[in-house]
């Protein structure tokens, strides 16, 4: 508005000065310069107004892209933040898995070491019914009731201790081993035994034969010893013929590697 007031009080003196002094011909002229500078005038004033607004529409623009960076930033910050704690969570967790996977490694070393020392110890046996595998990172020593007992009975016959005692002189160096004596029976109903009801009597008492045996005869140490009775209930061969049921009919001596180490490692926060 300055630059408009600056403009109207020239216009005004020149066009007073042009009627006291000028010719016709200078006045003419003069009042289309004044004419002239009046829309210059008009022109930059508009001008101004416009970059005042864009000034104003600017400084705002500004002010909500400051915002943005601010809370792009924070976000970062946030995220950055996040994205460290995962990675060091991550290597943690990598190095426990490591551990693990070492612990496991050692146990797959000893518990195969120990199928081959109870094979070369039992070979003699193993055309008696007597088997030795590895399950789920344990060692199986199964032996057939023929080979143990006589048919119905719980008392071990001779040829029985004879395989529990070589099986005996391996387990009494592996004192790391865990023992879980498993008594299984086939599905026929038992008929004039005595005191013994039925299959997972049988099975029972057949498991503590076999636990006794170790344990007072062989002087392993009974806190080693676990004794189950399984029945009919865990066949090997779901089959009625003589040769399945023969294949139910077993002792089954679980034996499993001390994993005090792994147990106490995944315990661990």
């Amino acid at each position: 508005m300055k630059i408009k007031y600056l403009f109207a009080f020239l216009f005004a003196a020149l066009f007073i000065q042009s009627c006291v002094i000028l010719s016709p011909k200078k006045h003419k002229a003069m009042l289309a310069q004044i004419d002239s500078l009046t829309q210059r005038s008009e022109t930059l004033e508009e001008e101004l107004s416009r970059l005042k607004g864009d000034s104003t529409r600017l400084t705002r623009e500004l002010a909500e892209l400051n915002g943005n960076y601010k809370t792009l930033n924070n976000n970062y910050t946030a995220s950055s933040s996040k994205v460290n704690q995962l990675s060091s969570d991550l290597q943690k967790r990598e190095a426990r898995l490591k551990e693990v996977e070492e612990i496991l490694r050692k146990r797959d070393e000893a518990t195969n070491a120990l199928k081959n020392k109870l094979q070369k110890a039992l070979l003699g046996f193993q055309q008696s019914g007597l088997s030795v595998d590895i399950r789920n990172g344990k060692v199986y020593v199964s032996l057939t009731d023929k080979l143990l007992f006589p048919s119905g009975s719980i008392v071990i016959d001779d040829k029985g201790k004879q395989a529990l005692t070589q099986l005996a002189a391996v387990l009494n160096k592996e004192a790391d081993i865990n023992i879980s004596v498993e008594g299984h029976t086939d599905n026929k109903r038992i008929k004039n035994l005595g005191q013994i009801k039925d299959n997972w009597d049988l099975s029972v008492l057949r498991a503590t034969s076999v636990s006794r045996f170790l344990t007072e005869e062989q002087h392993i140490d009974p806190a080693r010893i676990t004794a189950t009775g399984k029945g009919e209930f865990q066949p090997i061969d779901p089959g009625n013929t003589p040769e399945a049921l023969a294949k139910n009919r077993r002792i089954e001596i679980v034996l499993s590697p001390k994993l005090d180490e792994l147990y106490n490692l995944i315990s661990t926060k």
